[in-house]
């Protein structure tokens, strides 16, 4: 079968669950098999919302995020179901442990998605029959439909997963590229965003094969060094390797800032420690991520620096949440000593939808329209900038010791790298 495995290259499968959370629960439940099904929080009530739903929902218009009384009217015989994170939690388990019987190079990077290299398996058979296997295996022994992506590297494989749901085994090779991806729309592109969609729409820069074409120089001053990743990647170029250690790596989402002056008012410490929160939460909410940890930095006028922590039980991205924890950090292991610098960070970071925070129906609709509310304020403030939207306590601080520009905004604290789930889950 070697004849079928390149020379030089690699083999990259990228394994992608199909409608997991309603998947999951027509396996637990056969009888729903065929049949419209949705997850939503406060299922009991017309006013939740939709979290994922069944390919037979979807093809009566059910949407992720519509109420439900508007899906119903989309598909009056929906069944919707409220979920249930720890079945969910199982059935990654299990899924992650089946595809580790073909390789060890199995990388997880969400609760229904992860990478293989199978480059060294040509004695189980072909790439497309090795495909084939694990798609056939994971229907009929766990009930749960994937769609999987062939490719020389991630990102190709990536792409390739996306092109056929449900069910689908795509290859793409790099001598593809041009044909395949180049008409896509750039924000079709996996890792662009809406608005970095939007920038590259403005440079002129419609479609990947725009991107593959542009000037590499000027798309690194334009984004930085993501503008020079995603030239490579619209080229078909992506050189990392499936890590499995990667799942027990974690970053960091922080900022701290050196006060102009040292101080020991509890005012000007509160409106700090809000700024700072703030700026952690938003940068949080670009990256879909809460945090299982949180870390506040104090750093007194003789240079001496603590920092202390805590773990909460359900993940946290809410401004009001971070600041909380962070004035009760500082509030419990401040000295009384003046202060020259301070910082909040957020630790342990999760994907969203990999937070099995066991949310009441309450909390759910409630995190819904806090999420809706930020998207909003970000918005004004990327408009009319930081200072718009300030709450009362942030107010308070006097102009010079607002964190609203680049030199006292904060410094990044963030790391490159970050846990996608956590270690006792692989």
């Amino acid at each position: 079968m070697k004849q079928f495995y390149p020379k030089d290259g690699r083999v990259i499968f990228h394994v992608d669950m199909n409608s997991f959370y309603a998947s999951v629960e027509i396996a637990f439940d056969p009888t729903l098999k065929g049949k419209p099904v949705a997850i939503a929080g406060n299922a009991k009530e017309r006013r939740g919302i939709i979290v994922t739903s069944s390919y037979e929902a979807r093809a009566k218009g059910v949407k992720t995020t519509m109420p439900i009384w508007e899906a119903k009217k989309h598909c009056p015989e929906l069944i919707v179901m409220e979920p249930n994170f720890e079945r969910y939690r199982e059935a990654s388990l299990k899924i992650f442990q089946f595809l580790k019987e073909y390789t060890p190079l199995v990388e997880p990077v969400s609760i229904d998605e992860g990478y293989m290299d199978i480059t060294s398996c040509y004695h189980l058979g072909s790439p497309l029959y090795i495909a084939k296997t694990i798609q056939a295996r994971l229907l009929k022994e766990l009930g749960l439909p994937c769609s999987i992506g062939i490719a020389p590297n991630k990102f190709l494989a990536k792409m390739a997963s996306d092109m056929k749901k449900p069910l689908g085994i795509t290859v793409l090779r790099k001598r593809e590229v041009q044909k395949i991806l180049w008409p896509l729309k750039v924000g079709e592109m996996h890792g662009i965003g809406q608005k970095t969609a939007e920038k590259l729409n403005k440079l002129g820069i419609i479609t990947i094969g725009d991107l593959a074409q542009s000037d590499p120089t000027k798309l690194k001053h334009s984004l930085g060094v993501n503008g020079e990743k995603i030239f490579a990647r619209a080229n078909g170029i992506d050189n990392r390797l499936v890590d499995p250690e990667s799942v027990f790596e974690f970053k960091t989402i922080g900022n701290s800032t050196t006060l102009p002056v040292d101080t020991k008012s509890m005012e000007k410490v509160k409106a700090i420690l809000a700024n700072l929160s703030d700026s952690v939460a938003r940068r949080m909410a670009r990256k879909e991520v809460c945090a299982e940890t949180l870390q506040v930095t104090i750093r007194y006028s003789d240079r001496k620096t603590v920092t202390r922590s805590q773990t909460v039980v359900n993940p946290i991205d809410d401004q009001s949440d971070i600041y909380k924890i962070a004035l009760l950090l500082f509030t419990k292991h401040w000295t009384g000593e003046p202060i020259r610098l301070l910082g909040v960070t957020a630790q342990q970071l999760i994907d969203k939808k990999n937070a099995f925070k066991q949310l009441d129906l309450f909390n759910y609709e409630r995190d819904v329209k806090k999420y809706e509310l930020t998207k909003t304020m970000d918005k004004l403030r990327d408009r009319f900038g930081e200072e718009a939207l300030l709450k009362g306590s942030q107010l308070m601080a006097k102009k010079e010791d607002r964190l609203t520009d680049k030199k006292t905004r904060g410094t990044s604290l963030e790391k490159d790298f970050f846990i996608e789930n956590r270690k006792d889950d692989v």
